[in-house]
């Protein structure tokens, strides 16, 4: 494997970190404290908008998406998107500035690749343009939605309309002032076939019977201004043609959306650890405990030592999968999927929290973004597919793989 970046990709990578460096590390407190202050929560900081202007005339713009959309997605592969996501993944917000905020990220995916072309110029293409966010809508508060053949939502078909009941938590996406559409995961046939039960529908945000009950908070952090929601559905109605690829499509859709979607975070991951050890190593060198600086500590050296190691080791595996899905396919690469999505998240877990215990009492207040960091990687060893639903099915296909070689 060469994971050396092409010339292509570090241009590109040297201009996003110019374009972070120039616009957006300044302004990080600022943006900060607006969406701290409660009077501000579910609104947009006021200069977003024009940051996405000016990161889309600099060519920085939906980065994510490996098939070309012209000026509107560069079609990168998987693997030149990763050093990219992990520049966004260094500051919490960066990534809604370069239209590549989850769910968007995935939820453009999945029109991209099974929408009509009906669906893709309603949706697609305004959600490509920057002009609407949109929602996902999975997870349920009454079913262990771990396993997504457990959701209960109904959507039954009526004529020429869906009729969809049902109950959603978070529900990422949904609390954004700009949200206007969401997919919907449910059952059209629950007599089906256990994987063939499922089907994924659009909704409009404003469509009748949709209720936003309250916004989720992640560790005191509402994550404003998308913020995660619990949802209502009751006797939701939406035409026949908002259903996704067809009846009985869902699962299948699922795992398609899925495998891009839990690298990308992993990506995002690496940036967020990789920053906490720079922070970790500054403050090692300025701050005096016992009469001297904490890097003469050894254990402090091991700690930092141990986060480098992890870091790499993450970033490697994190850059195979990517690899292997542009190689071969998102199905091909799904036990390295599934490595990063349990080996990342934890590991940025530690770092984060090594780099807390360093900062001592600033690490746990809003003075640097530690806090916050760990909040974020915290839920997202639990965010698509908690890390035991991985291991049991990422053992279980590497047992049957040692009993081929038999």
């Amino acid at each position: 494997m060469d994971f050396d970046l092409s010339p292509s990709t570090q241009a590109l990578r040297s201009r996003l970190q110019e374009f972070m460096d120039t616009h957006l590390y300044p302004i990080e407190n600022t943006v900060n404290r607006f969406h701290q202050d409660p009077a501000n929560a579910w609104q947009v900081w006021p200069g977003m908008e024009d940051m996405k202007v000016s990161a889309r005339k600099a060519g920085l713009w939906n980065l994510f998406l490996p098939k070309s959309y012209g000026e509107l997605s560069p079609g990168l592969t998987n693997l030149e998107y990763a050093p990219l996501a992990e520049l966004m993944g260094r500051l919490r917000f960066a990534s809604e500035v370069f239209n590549c905020s989850a769910p968007d990220t995935g939820n453009m995916e999945v029109l991209a690749r099974y929408g009509s072309p009906a669906q893709q110029q309603a949706w697609l293409e305004p959600l490509l343009a920057g002009e609407i966010r949109s929602a996902f809508l999975m997870t349920e508060p009454d079913v262990a939605s771990s396993d997504a053949t457990n959701i209960q939502t109904s959507i039954v078909r009526q004529g020429d309309h869906y009729v969809i009941n049902g109950r959603k938590w978070w529900s990422s996406g949904a609390m954004h002032p700009h949200c206007r559409i969401a997919i919907v995961m449910g059952k059209t046939d629950p007599e089906a076939e256990r994987h063939r039960q499922q089907s994924m529908v659009l909704v409009p945000l404003d469509t009748p019977g949709v209720t936003i009950e309250r916004p989720l908070s992640v560790f005191g952090y509402s994550d404003t201004p998308e913020g995660h929601a619990e949802i209502s559905l009751k006797n939701v109605k939406v035409p026949v043609e908002n259903i996704i690829l067809g009846e009985g499509r869902g699962f299948e859709i699922a795992q398609g959306r899925l495998g891009p979607g839990r690298i990308h975070h992993c990506m995002r991951l690496i940036g967020m650890a990789q920053r906490s050890l720079e922070l970790m190593c500054e403050r090692a060198t300025e701050r005096i405990a016992f009469g001297r600086k904490l890097q003469d500590f050894s254990s402090i050296r091991q700690e930092i030592a141990r986060s480098r190691c992890e870091i790499e080791q993450a970033r490697l595996l994190t850059l195979a999968a990517a690899d292997k899905m542009d190689k071969a396919g998102n199905k091909a690469a799904k036990d390295l999927i599934a490595m990063i999505k349990v080996v990342a998240p934890q590991m940025a877990c530690t770092v984060i929290d090594r780099a807390i215990q360093i900062h001592g009492g600033m690490g746990v207040c809003s003075d640097t973004p530690l806090a916050g960091f760990y909040a974020a990687a915290r839920i997202l060893r639990l965010a698509d597919g908690p890390d035991e639903v991985h291991l049991y099915q990422l053992g279980k296909n590497t047992i049957r793989a040692a009993g081929k070689r038999e």
